[in-house]
């Protein structure tokens, strides 16, 4: 459930409602607006009497949140979340732009790429140092080498790196290299993991599973958003379906529906969700069109001798297309790239 506050609630006030949210064994999770506070009542314990709670002074109304997931819902938090990334406040009417390659091969690789996408105006680099691939023989990833070349890449250009953490043992050492962590969506429901990146205060970039539901995916959000880190973006990448044509289908229903429903920003990733390069464009453009906070794309300098998802990379050339389309589309619905 969640407690509103009055307008004019003091801070004892609210303090008084806290201590006694806690003293029945409950979490407070508080959300403070433009016009007033939210107190988000989560766990579980004893039934509690909403109407003594409403009785407390500064307490204007009690209210039953009536979705499954709490934290991550508008009913809870009304005003909308923003993370910043790079002098982005993803989320707001600026758009973010993440790209790089699918994992960090080489140091000429990420160099050369981190240099192109940076001129092309990314916000952030991506790059897999662990990779979760299907075949047990495919390159898994560098490890922390890779995290190494991801850091030296962000001194050379300065874009903060978002890249994948696969296990909750890792959680400290991708941290120390880390802007954001990526939730594959192998792993959006990995909850150990999805603890370890919440407890860790870092920004976290949560994918959608492959094969899950829009309220499976901010349930996994709760997770993080219960230890109280509310850095978390929220990322559409394409659900499993019997279409063959693309690597997955694109769920751009998920993005309105997403935007009307949670605070958290939404970015989209057409390059997981089409999975061949041709067809990036097209989804990127329809993607903000429908109200994403922003992309996260792949690029790689040589894409034919790329090591893994090869053939949804962008050239650095078509990347930067795609960026000058994407600006004009921003701009038609009065939002900045």
């Amino acid at each position: 459930m969640i407690i509103v506050m009055g307008i004019d609630a003091s801070i004892a006030q609210i303090s008084e409602v806290v201590t006694r949210v806690k003293g029945l064994g409950y979490d407070a999770h508080i959300s403070e607006g433009e016009d007033r506070t939210i107190i988000g009542v989560v766990g579980s314990g004893p039934t509690i009497d909403r109407e003594q709670l409403a009785m407390m002074a500064g307490v204007k109304e009690v209210i039953r949140v009536s979705k499954p997931y709490k934290l991550a819902s508008l009913e809870f938090h009304p005003e909308k979340t923003l993370v910043p990334l790079n002098g982005v406040q993803v989320g707001s009417e600026k758009l973010a732009l993440i790209a790089g390659p699918c994992s960090v091969e080489s140091r000429s690789q990420i160099l050369e790429t981190a240099h192109a996408v940076k001129e092309a105006g990314a916000t952030a680099l991506r790059g897999g140092a662990f990779k979760p691939r299907t075949s047990p023989f495919a390159f898994q990833g560098l490890g922390e080498e890779g995290l190494k070349l991801l850091a030296e890449a962000r001194e050379a250009t300065g874009l903060p790196i978002v890249t994948e953490v696969m296990d909750s043992e890792l959680v400290p050492m991708v941290c120390e290299y880390a802007d954001m962590l990526q939730i594959g969506a192998r792993n959006m429901q990995n909850y150990a993991l999805l603890n370890a990146v919440g407890k860790s205060q870092h920004p976290v970039l949560l994918k959608r599973g492959m094969s899950s539901t829009i309220e499976e995916l901010l349930m996994a959000a709760d997770y993080i958003l219960s230890h109280h880190n509310s850095r978390v973006i929220l990322c559409e990448r394409g659900i499993r379906t019997f279409e063959t044509a693309t690597r997955n289908t694109f769920d751009i229903n998920a993005i309105p529906v997403l935007k009307q429903t949670t605070h958290l920003p939404v970015l989209a990733d057409p390059s997981h969700a089409t999975g061949k390069w041709e067809y990036v464009e097209a989804a990127s453009l329809a993607a903000i069109a429908a109200g994403a906070d922003g992309l996260i794309v792949e690029v790689h300098h040589d894409p034919e001798c790329a090591v893994s998802d090869g053939r949804q990379s962008l050239k650095p050339e078509r990347f930067a297309e795609l960026v000058k389309k994407a600006r004009r589309v921003a701009e038609a619905i009065d939002r900045i790239l």
